[in-house]
Protein backbone atom coordinates (compact mmCIF):
# COMPACT_ATOMS: atom_id res chain seq x y z
CA UNK A 1 0.00 0.00 0.00
CA UNK A 2 2.76 2.60 0.57
CA UNK A 3 4.08 1.98 -2.70
CA UNK A 4 0.66 2.48 -4.11
CA UNK A 5 0.51 5.59 -2.51
CA UNK A 6 3.95 6.81 -3.29
CA UNK A 7 3.14 6.59 -6.82
CA UNK A 8 -0.55 8.34 -6.70
CA UNK A 9 1.62 10.90 -4.59
CA UNK A 10 4.43 11.47 -7.05
CA UNK A 11 3.12 11.98 -10.47
CA UNK A 12 6.09 14.11 -11.55
CA UNK A 13 8.62 11.91 -10.16
CA UNK A 14 8.71 8.96 -13.17
CA UNK A 15 8.33 11.60 -15.93
CA UNK A 16 12.31 11.35 -16.51
CA UNK A 17 13.52 8.75 -18.32
CA UNK A 18 14.25 5.58 -16.73
CA UNK A 19 17.74 3.80 -16.33
CA UNK A 20 17.76 1.12 -18.76
CA UNK A 21 20.08 -2.03 -17.76
CA UNK A 22 20.21 -5.82 -19.73
CA UNK A 23 21.73 -8.60 -17.50
CA UNK A 24 22.64 -10.51 -20.33
CA UNK A 25 23.92 -14.21 -18.98
CA UNK A 26 25.55 -16.75 -21.77
CA UNK A 27 24.90 -20.12 -22.22
CA UNK A 28 22.66 -20.19 -19.36
CA UNK A 29 19.80 -23.02 -19.80
CA UNK A 30 16.11 -21.95 -20.27
CA UNK A 31 15.14 -24.29 -16.87
CA UNK A 32 18.19 -23.11 -15.06
CA UNK A 33 16.16 -20.60 -12.96
CA UNK A 34 14.07 -21.11 -9.99
CA UNK A 35 11.24 -18.91 -11.62
CA UNK A 36 11.96 -21.78 -14.64
CA UNK A 37 11.45 -24.77 -12.81
CA UNK A 38 14.72 -25.43 -11.62
CA UNK A 39 14.98 -27.57 -8.21
CA UNK A 40 18.31 -27.53 -7.78
CA UNK A 41 19.63 -24.27 -8.46
CA UNK A 42 17.79 -21.58 -6.58
CA UNK A 43 17.89 -17.99 -8.10
CA UNK A 44 16.54 -15.84 -5.62
CA UNK A 45 17.91 -12.31 -6.62
CA UNK A 46 17.20 -13.11 -10.57
CA UNK A 47 13.86 -14.89 -9.23
CA UNK A 48 12.62 -11.21 -7.98
CA UNK A 49 12.79 -9.79 -11.70
CA UNK A 50 9.78 -12.44 -12.40
CA UNK A 51 8.29 -11.27 -9.19
CA UNK A 52 7.97 -7.90 -9.40
CA UNK A 53 8.00 -7.55 -12.92
CA UNK A 54 7.59 -9.77 -15.99
CA UNK A 55 8.38 -13.21 -17.02
CA UNK A 56 7.57 -14.16 -20.82
CA UNK A 57 7.50 -17.74 -21.57
CA UNK A 58 8.16 -17.00 -24.94
CA UNK A 59 10.91 -15.45 -25.50
CA UNK A 60 13.36 -15.84 -28.10
CA UNK A 61 16.56 -14.60 -29.15
CA UNK A 62 17.61 -13.55 -32.66
CA UNK A 63 20.10 -16.32 -32.50
CA UNK A 64 21.56 -19.61 -31.48
CA UNK A 65 25.30 -18.25 -30.81
CA UNK A 66 26.84 -15.86 -29.19
CA UNK A 67 27.98 -13.10 -31.12
CA UNK A 68 25.42 -13.26 -33.35
CA UNK A 69 22.57 -13.31 -30.67
CA UNK A 70 24.47 -10.04 -29.52
CA UNK A 71 24.80 -8.38 -32.53
CA UNK A 72 20.99 -8.68 -32.97
CA UNK A 73 20.63 -7.46 -28.99
CA UNK A 74 22.39 -4.01 -29.47
CA UNK A 75 21.18 -3.21 -32.82
CA UNK A 76 17.35 -4.18 -32.89
CA UNK A 77 18.11 -5.72 -36.00
CA UNK A 78 18.35 -8.86 -37.33
CA UNK A 79 21.66 -9.81 -37.64
CA UNK A 80 21.31 -11.40 -40.99
CA UNK A 81 20.21 -7.87 -42.52
CA UNK A 82 24.29 -7.04 -42.20
CA UNK A 83 26.12 -10.24 -42.46
CA UNK A 84 26.47 -11.25 -39.09
CA UNK A 85 25.08 -14.99 -39.06
CA UNK A 86 27.63 -16.89 -36.66
CA UNK A 87 30.44 -16.00 -34.56
CA UNK A 88 33.00 -15.86 -37.72
CA UNK A 89 30.99 -13.69 -39.83
CA UNK A 90 30.48 -9.79 -39.83
CA UNK A 91 33.35 -9.36 -41.63
CA UNK A 92 33.97 -5.29 -43.14
CA UNK A 93 35.59 -5.21 -46.54
CA UNK A 94 39.10 -5.45 -45.60
CA UNK A 95 38.19 -8.42 -44.23
CA UNK A 96 38.08 -7.86 -40.62
CA UNK A 97 35.69 -9.44 -38.26
CA UNK A 98 33.40 -7.53 -35.50
CA UNK A 99 29.99 -5.70 -35.81
CA UNK A 100 29.47 -3.51 -38.90
CA UNK A 101 30.38 0.10 -38.28
CA UNK A 102 27.41 0.77 -40.04
CA UNK A 103 25.23 -0.14 -38.24
CA UNK A 104 24.19 1.99 -34.91
CA UNK A 105 23.67 0.12 -31.16
CA UNK A 106 21.49 1.00 -28.54
CA UNK A 107 24.23 2.83 -27.01
CA UNK A 108 24.20 5.16 -30.36
CA UNK A 109 20.95 5.96 -29.43
CA UNK A 110 20.68 6.37 -25.91
CA UNK A 111 23.93 8.32 -26.13
CA UNK A 112 22.58 10.45 -28.69
CA UNK A 113 19.59 11.28 -26.33
CA UNK A 114 21.78 11.96 -22.99
CA UNK A 115 22.13 9.13 -21.43
CA UNK A 116 25.41 7.68 -19.78
CA UNK A 117 26.24 4.33 -21.39
CA UNK A 118 28.69 1.66 -19.96
CA UNK A 119 29.39 -1.74 -20.85
CA UNK A 120 30.51 -4.32 -18.46
CA UNK A 121 31.79 -7.77 -19.53
CA UNK A 122 32.12 -10.02 -22.87
CA UNK A 123 32.03 -8.13 -25.92
CA UNK A 124 32.60 -10.34 -28.83
CA UNK A 125 31.86 -8.36 -31.82
CA UNK A 126 35.36 -7.56 -32.87
CA UNK A 127 38.73 -7.21 -31.54
CA UNK A 128 40.18 -3.90 -33.18
CA UNK A 129 39.53 -0.76 -32.19
CA UNK A 130 36.67 0.07 -35.06
CA UNK A 131 34.83 -2.33 -33.08
CA UNK A 132 35.75 -1.85 -29.48
CA UNK A 133 32.32 -0.59 -27.55
CA UNK A 134 33.50 2.96 -27.09
CA UNK A 135 33.51 3.42 -30.69
CA UNK A 136 30.10 1.72 -30.44
CA UNK A 137 28.44 4.19 -28.03
CA UNK A 138 29.76 3.02 -25.24
CA UNK A 139 31.38 6.10 -22.78
CA UNK A 140 32.73 3.50 -20.40
CA UNK A 141 33.95 -0.09 -20.48
CA UNK A 142 35.39 -2.67 -18.37
CA UNK A 143 35.75 -6.49 -19.70
CA UNK A 144 36.81 -8.75 -22.52
CA UNK A 145 36.69 -8.54 -25.92
CA UNK A 146 37.06 -12.14 -26.57
CA UNK A 147 34.17 -14.57 -26.28
CA UNK A 148 35.38 -16.81 -23.41
CA UNK A 149 37.79 -15.63 -20.37
CA UNK A 150 39.10 -17.76 -17.28
CA UNK A 151 37.32 -17.20 -14.25
CA UNK A 152 40.86 -17.39 -11.91
CA UNK A 153 42.90 -15.63 -13.87
CA UNK A 154 43.70 -12.13 -15.32
CA UNK A 155 44.46 -13.38 -19.03
CA UNK A 156 41.88 -15.72 -21.33
CA UNK A 157 43.25 -19.12 -20.39
CA UNK A 158 41.05 -20.92 -22.77
CA UNK A 159 41.78 -18.79 -25.80
CA UNK A 160 45.68 -18.24 -25.19
CA UNK A 161 46.40 -15.46 -23.23
CA UNK A 162 44.93 -13.01 -25.96
CA UNK A 163 42.46 -11.08 -24.18
CA UNK A 164 42.99 -9.26 -20.60
CA UNK A 165 40.58 -7.91 -18.83
CA UNK A 166 40.62 -4.55 -19.39
CA UNK A 167 39.57 -1.77 -16.92
CA UNK A 168 37.56 1.40 -16.81
CA UNK A 169 40.80 3.51 -17.31
CA UNK A 170 41.39 0.66 -20.42
CA UNK A 171 44.46 -0.75 -19.10
CA UNK A 172 44.73 -4.83 -18.35
CA UNK A 173 43.00 -5.12 -14.89
CA UNK A 174 44.94 -8.25 -13.37
CA UNK A 175 43.47 -9.95 -10.44
CA UNK A 176 43.73 -12.73 -8.47
CA UNK A 177 42.23 -14.71 -5.34
CA UNK A 178 39.28 -13.24 -6.84
CA UNK A 179 36.24 -14.48 -9.33
CA UNK A 180 35.59 -12.75 -12.95
CA UNK A 181 31.08 -13.45 -11.89
CA UNK A 182 32.11 -11.41 -8.60
CA UNK A 183 34.21 -8.87 -10.54
CA UNK A 184 32.31 -8.22 -13.16
CA UNK A 185 29.14 -7.40 -10.48
CA UNK A 186 31.23 -5.10 -8.55
CA UNK A 187 32.36 -3.18 -11.81
CA UNK A 188 28.27 -2.62 -12.55
CA UNK A 189 27.57 -1.79 -8.85
CA UNK A 190 30.90 0.84 -9.61
CA UNK A 191 29.16 2.42 -12.67
CA UNK A 192 25.67 3.20 -10.93
CA UNK A 193 27.28 4.61 -8.06
CA UNK A 194 29.87 6.69 -9.79
CA UNK A 195 27.39 8.83 -12.40
CA UNK A 196 25.53 11.67 -12.13
CA UNK A 197 22.42 11.33 -10.38
CA UNK A 198 20.61 13.60 -12.07
CA UNK A 199 21.46 11.98 -15.62
CA UNK A 200 19.80 8.54 -17.56
CA UNK A 201 22.13 5.78 -17.38
CA UNK A 202 22.28 2.35 -20.06
CA UNK A 203 24.38 -0.04 -18.49
CA UNK A 204 25.06 -3.34 -20.53
CA UNK A 205 26.37 -6.38 -18.16
CA UNK A 206 27.18 -8.95 -20.21
CA UNK A 207 27.96 -11.49 -18.13
CA UNK A 208 30.13 -14.65 -19.09
CA UNK A 209 28.78 -17.38 -16.96
CA UNK A 210 27.49 -20.15 -17.14
CA UNK A 211 29.72 -20.37 -20.23
CA UNK A 212 32.76 -22.69 -20.19
CA UNK A 213 35.69 -22.75 -19.07
CA UNK A 214 33.79 -24.37 -16.04
CA UNK A 215 35.04 -23.23 -13.03
CA UNK A 216 33.62 -21.72 -9.73
CA UNK A 217 35.35 -20.84 -6.51
CA UNK A 218 34.43 -23.07 -3.58
CA UNK A 219 32.30 -19.82 -2.11
CA UNK A 220 29.67 -20.99 -4.26
CA UNK A 221 30.54 -24.96 -5.12
CA UNK A 222 30.05 -25.58 -1.53
CA UNK A 223 26.27 -24.50 -1.79
CA UNK A 224 26.07 -27.58 -3.97
CA UNK A 225 27.36 -30.69 -2.11
CA UNK A 226 24.56 -32.62 -2.78
CA UNK A 227 25.05 -32.78 -6.82
CA UNK A 228 26.66 -35.58 -7.65
CA UNK A 229 27.41 -34.51 -11.14
CA UNK A 230 30.51 -32.91 -11.11
CA UNK A 231 29.87 -31.01 -14.56
CA UNK A 232 26.22 -30.19 -13.28
CA UNK A 233 27.69 -28.90 -9.91
CA UNK A 234 30.39 -26.85 -11.37
CA UNK A 235 27.77 -25.24 -13.89
CA UNK A 236 25.14 -24.45 -10.93
CA UNK A 237 27.97 -22.94 -8.91
CA UNK A 238 28.26 -20.64 -11.81
CA UNK A 239 24.78 -19.92 -12.08
CA UNK A 240 24.73 -19.30 -8.04
CA UNK A 241 27.57 -16.73 -8.72
CA UNK A 242 25.72 -15.06 -11.62
CA UNK A 243 22.16 -14.54 -8.80
CA UNK A 244 24.69 -13.23 -6.39
CA UNK A 245 25.74 -10.84 -8.66
CA UNK A 246 22.49 -10.11 -10.03
CA UNK A 247 21.63 -9.45 -6.69
CA UNK A 248 24.40 -7.46 -5.46
CA UNK A 249 23.47 -5.14 -8.69
CA UNK A 250 19.65 -5.02 -7.81
CA UNK A 251 20.56 -3.96 -4.16
CA UNK A 252 22.70 -1.11 -5.34
CA UNK A 253 19.81 0.46 -7.26
CA UNK A 254 17.88 0.27 -4.67
CA UNK A 255 20.60 1.96 -2.15
CA UNK A 256 20.61 4.96 -4.98
CA UNK A 257 16.83 5.24 -4.68
CA UNK A 258 16.59 3.75 -8.29
CA UNK A 259 14.96 0.89 -7.90
CA UNK A 260 11.60 1.60 -9.43
CA UNK A 261 12.45 3.56 -12.69
CA UNK A 262 15.07 1.33 -14.03
CA UNK A 263 13.93 -0.74 -16.75
CA UNK A 264 15.55 -3.86 -16.60
CA UNK A 265 15.94 -6.72 -18.65
CA UNK A 266 17.31 -10.17 -18.14
CA UNK A 267 18.20 -12.62 -20.89
CA UNK A 268 20.61 -15.23 -21.80
CA UNK A 269 22.41 -15.16 -25.40
CA UNK A 270 21.26 -18.55 -26.45
CA UNK A 271 20.11 -21.71 -24.87
CA UNK A 272 22.22 -24.01 -22.90
CA UNK A 273 24.91 -26.26 -24.93
CA UNK A 274 23.48 -29.00 -22.34
CA UNK A 275 26.48 -31.36 -22.19
CA UNK A 276 29.26 -29.20 -22.75
CA UNK A 277 28.44 -27.42 -19.52
CA UNK A 278 25.67 -29.71 -17.79
CA UNK A 279 22.76 -27.13 -18.49
CA UNK A 280 19.19 -27.98 -19.36
CA UNK A 281 17.10 -26.60 -21.70
CA UNK A 282 13.87 -28.84 -20.19
CA UNK A 283 11.62 -29.23 -21.81
CA UNK A 284 12.65 -27.68 -24.73
CA UNK A 285 14.34 -29.74 -27.69
CA UNK A 286 17.90 -28.47 -28.86
CA UNK A 287 20.54 -26.99 -27.88
CA UNK A 288 22.68 -23.84 -28.39
CA UNK A 289 23.76 -24.10 -31.84
CA UNK A 290 20.36 -25.09 -32.95
CA UNK A 291 17.38 -23.11 -34.18
CA UNK A 292 15.26 -25.60 -32.30
CA UNK A 293 13.33 -24.41 -29.03
CA UNK A 294 16.43 -25.37 -26.84
CA UNK A 295 18.62 -23.31 -28.79
CA UNK A 296 16.96 -19.84 -28.89
CA UNK A 297 14.19 -19.81 -26.25
CA UNK A 298 15.63 -18.12 -23.18
CA UNK A 299 14.39 -17.07 -20.07
CA UNK A 300 13.26 -13.68 -20.96
CA UNK A 301 12.23 -11.39 -17.48
CA UNK A 302 11.21 -7.51 -17.49
CA UNK A 303 11.05 -4.92 -14.35
CA UNK A 304 10.07 -1.29 -14.64
CA UNK A 305 8.32 -0.95 -11.05
CA UNK A 306 7.12 2.63 -11.70
CA UNK A 307 5.36 1.00 -15.06
CA UNK A 308 4.59 -2.75 -15.17
CA UNK A 309 2.87 -4.83 -13.26
CA UNK A 310 4.11 -7.38 -10.88
CA UNK A 311 3.80 -10.94 -10.91
CA UNK A 312 3.04 -10.89 -14.43
CA UNK A 313 3.15 -14.05 -16.63
CA UNK A 314 3.30 -13.23 -20.77
CA UNK A 315 2.67 -15.58 -22.79
CA UNK A 316 2.99 -14.48 -26.47
CA UNK A 317 6.20 -14.67 -28.36
CA UNK A 318 8.86 -11.66 -27.67
CA UNK A 319 12.33 -11.23 -29.04
CA UNK A 320 15.65 -9.80 -28.05
CA UNK A 321 15.02 -7.30 -30.73
CA UNK A 322 12.48 -5.49 -28.65
CA UNK A 323 14.97 -4.18 -26.18
CA UNK A 324 15.96 -1.46 -28.08
CA UNK A 325 12.29 -0.34 -29.51
CA UNK A 326 10.90 -1.03 -25.68
CA UNK A 327 14.07 1.26 -24.59
CA UNK A 328 14.11 3.69 -26.63
CA UNK A 329 10.35 4.26 -26.60
CA UNK A 330 10.86 4.63 -22.45
CA UNK A 331 13.17 6.98 -23.11
CA UNK A 332 11.02 9.16 -25.24
CA UNK A 333 12.90 8.88 -28.15
CA UNK A 334 12.08 7.89 -31.66
CA UNK A 335 13.49 4.80 -32.75
CA UNK A 336 14.78 4.26 -36.19
CA UNK A 337 12.62 2.84 -38.75
CA UNK A 338 14.50 -0.09 -39.61
CA UNK A 339 14.39 -1.69 -36.28
CA UNK A 340 13.09 -4.97 -36.15
CA UNK A 341 11.25 -5.10 -32.17
CA UNK A 342 8.48 -3.51 -31.43
CA UNK A 343 8.04 -1.82 -28.00
CA UNK A 344 6.34 -4.38 -25.31
CA UNK A 345 5.62 -1.80 -22.56
CA UNK A 346 2.05 -1.55 -24.43
CA UNK A 347 1.58 -4.79 -24.48
CA UNK A 348 2.46 -5.84 -20.67
CA UNK A 349 0.28 -3.21 -19.16
CA UNK A 350 -2.86 -4.61 -21.26
CA UNK A 351 -3.12 -1.76 -23.78
CA UNK A 352 -2.39 -3.53 -26.75
CA UNK A 353 -3.97 -6.91 -27.69
CA UNK A 354 -2.49 -9.96 -29.81
CA UNK A 355 0.91 -10.95 -30.00
CA UNK A 356 3.66 -8.39 -30.69
CA UNK A 357 4.68 -10.22 -33.48
CA UNK A 358 3.28 -12.20 -36.50
CA UNK A 359 6.27 -13.55 -37.52
CA UNK A 360 9.96 -14.57 -36.16
CA UNK A 361 12.71 -15.29 -38.04
CA UNK A 362 16.29 -16.64 -37.26
CA UNK A 363 19.06 -17.91 -40.20
CA UNK A 364 22.67 -19.46 -39.49
CA UNK A 365 23.27 -19.60 -43.53
CA UNK A 366 26.27 -21.22 -42.94
CA UNK A 367 25.16 -24.31 -41.12
CA UNK A 368 22.11 -24.61 -43.27
CA UNK A 369 19.69 -23.62 -40.35
CA UNK A 370 16.96 -21.79 -40.26
CA UNK A 371 13.17 -21.17 -38.39
CA UNK A 372 10.34 -19.55 -38.67
CA UNK A 373 7.99 -18.80 -36.26
CA UNK A 374 4.51 -17.92 -36.72
CA UNK A 375 1.03 -17.98 -34.77
CA UNK A 376 1.61 -21.52 -32.58
CA UNK A 377 3.35 -23.10 -35.78
CA UNK A 378 7.30 -23.46 -36.55
CA UNK A 379 9.02 -24.38 -39.33
CA UNK A 380 12.77 -25.55 -38.61
CA UNK A 381 15.17 -26.53 -40.94
CA UNK A 382 17.62 -28.61 -38.86
CA UNK A 383 20.76 -29.85 -40.22
CA UNK A 384 22.11 -33.13 -38.02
Amino acid sequence: MRSVLFLLLSPVLFAAPPNVLILFSDDQGSADLSCQGSKDIPTPNIDSLAKNGVRCTQGYVSSCMCSPSRAGLLTGRSQSRFGHEINWEGRDDTGVRGLPVTEKTLADHLKAAGYRTGCVGKWHLGDVAKFHPKQRGFDEYFGHIGGSHDYFASKDGGKGGTYALEGWDGKPFEFENDYLTDIKGRAACEFIRKGDAAKPWFLYVAFNAPHGPLQASEKYLSRFAGIADKKRRTYAAMVSALDDAVGAILGELKARGMEENTLIFFLSDNGGPLDRNGSLNTPLSGEKGYMLEGGIRTPYLVQWKAKLPAWKVYDQPVSSLDISATALAAAKTEAPANLDGVDLVPYFRGEKEGRPHDVLYCRMTARCIWAICMGDWKLVMHNG
